[in-house]
């Protein structure tokens, strides 16, 4: 494949080598010094997008690239008021699109038995839940995406939680997220059961960001040939 990526800071480093790895090319290299590059002559001949920017700029770069029919592969996150907006682009121009708020495989898995434990906790009205996530300072939204995906994985399982809110703004009926930015921590999610008599966490550790990279390369040779909205479920066969 011949890539574009959006967003070359830390991730997008990480996405060039494991694609090149891979044997795929990066035919293009977008961030905020060249943003004007983002333009029809430049993303001639690409075949797929690999978006990883920065929340203000995320749907403008998503709906170029999807207006001229290549395919998308986002991971940036707190922009989503627009989601509908961009699936509606990828579908009238034929394309295909992917957004989720983490790519890596071990997240991914991380989503499903989140949702499947929330299920069989709706049967035991004795435990409270409660969602921690850590990153490195540099991240600019919180609560993480991934932590906001989790939380609707438990709401939409679970008919005691209607919502998701910060720690500090805890009621009843919703799910409190607590959120710590420090030092150069990759990402840990931790999702806890609590009762007065014992405690069930699931839990994910980043030991690095090639799990994002690597997820996000599989999604866009998933997605290059085929036309449509996609999940990562899409991707990992669930």
């Amino acid at each position: 494949m011949k890539i574009a990526l959006i967003g070359y800071g830390r991730m997008g480093h990480e996405i060039e080598e494991i694609a090149k790895k891979r044997g795929h090319v990066i035919q293009l290299k977008v961030d905020v010094e060249n943003s004007s590059d983002l333009n029809p002559e430049k993303l001639k001949g690409i075949d797929v997008a690999i978006e990883f920017s920065w929340p203000d700029a995320a749907f403008k770069n998503i709906a170029t690239c999807l207006g001229l029919k290549i395919p998308v592969v986002s991971g940036t996150t707190g922009w989503l008021k627009d989601f509908d907006k961009a699936a509606e682009i990828c579908k009238n121009n034929g394309t295909s699109f992917i957004h989720t708020s983490n790519f890596s495989i071990g997240v991914n898995l991380l989503f499903r038995l989140n949702s499947e434990l929330a299920k069989q906790m709706s049967h035991y009205n004795n435990y409270s839940v409660s969602i921690e996530e850590i990153h490195h300072t540099k991240k600019l939204d919180a609560p993480s995406g991934t932590a906001i995906t989790l939380a609707e994985g438990i709401k939409n399982q679970h008919n005691a939680y209607k919502g998701w809110c910060f720690e500090k703004d805890m009621s009843e009926g919703m799910i409190p997220i607590r959120s710590v930015r420090e030092g150069a921590v990759p990402g840990t999610h931790t999702v806890s059961w609590d009762s007065e008599i014992d405690k069930l966490s699931l839990r994910h550790e980043a030991k690095s960001r090639k799990g994002l990279a690597l997820g996000a390369v599989v999604a866009a040779e998933f997605i290059q040939k085929r036309k449509g909205v996609f999940t990562m479920n899409d991707v990992l066969g669930f």
